[in-house]
């Protein structure tokens, strides 16, 4: 029964390894077509970091970027509004 387990877990992992990388394979050829592309590939790390943990940490550090841009936009938009 334990066989049976470890069969099921690996299959786990493999499709959300090849569904993830699909996915994340799709937003790098969005970054050059039309598309979200980098929406994109953080959803394809999002489904990779399920099960592996080198995407859970790429995905941290593009949503750290992320809040990082979000915070430069909104102060360079008050200096902007306050002239």
């Amino acid at each position: 029964m334990a066989m049976h387990w470890q069969v099921l877990r690996f299959g786990k992992r493999v499709l959300i390894g090849l569904g993830g990388g699909v996915v994340v394979m799709a937003g790098l050829a969005m970054m050059v077509l039309p598309g979200p592309g980098v929406l994109t590939i953080a959803l394809g790390l999002a489904i990779l970091s399920l099960e592996f943990e080198l995407p859970r940490s790429w995905l941290a550090r593009l949503k750290a970027r992320g809040v990082e841009l979000r915070h430069r936009f909104a102060e360079a938009r008050a200096r902007r509004d306050h002239r």
